[in-house]
């Protein structure tokens, strides 16, 4: 079974910084891509930034020359470098990865797999 796990979350003042990992396990062939969305209370979940393994980089408009997302070695970690952050910030992050890995059949198969959330709280 795979399972991603997330750290790193907490609280911080505005214009502090945060680190977020994320460690997928389990019985992984590849993985094609992997990213960070977020859900502040009462909004719907968003996509915050994502990487490819070709190294294709995604970010979401807002957070844009303050997030850096990386992969980690071996490539079943992604971080999130989370700088100049701000009360808007404020959400419970998630890891999200699109793999492939064993199946219950012991066949390979794709999946698209998401971790339990960490919460990010930026406040005064």
């Amino acid at each position: 079974q795979v399972q991603l796990v997330e750290s790193g979350g907490g609280l911080v003042q505005p214009g502090g910084s945060l680190r977020l990992s994320c460690a997928a396990s389990g019985s992984i062939f590849s993985i094609n891509a992997m990213g960070w969305y977020r859900q502040a209370p009462g909004k719907e979940r968003e996509l915050v930034a994502s990487i490819t393994s070709g190294g294709r980089i995604n970010y979401t408009e807002s957070v844009k020359a303050r997030f850096t997302i990386s992969r980690g070695k071996p490539a079943n970690w992604a971080y999130l470098q989370m700088n100049s952050l701000k009360p808007e910030d404020t959400a419970v992050y998630y890891c999200n990865a699109d793999l492939v890995a064993l199946t219950s059949d012991y066949e390979k198969g794709h999946f698209e797999v998401w971790g339990q959330g960490t919460l990010v709280t930026v406040s005064s």
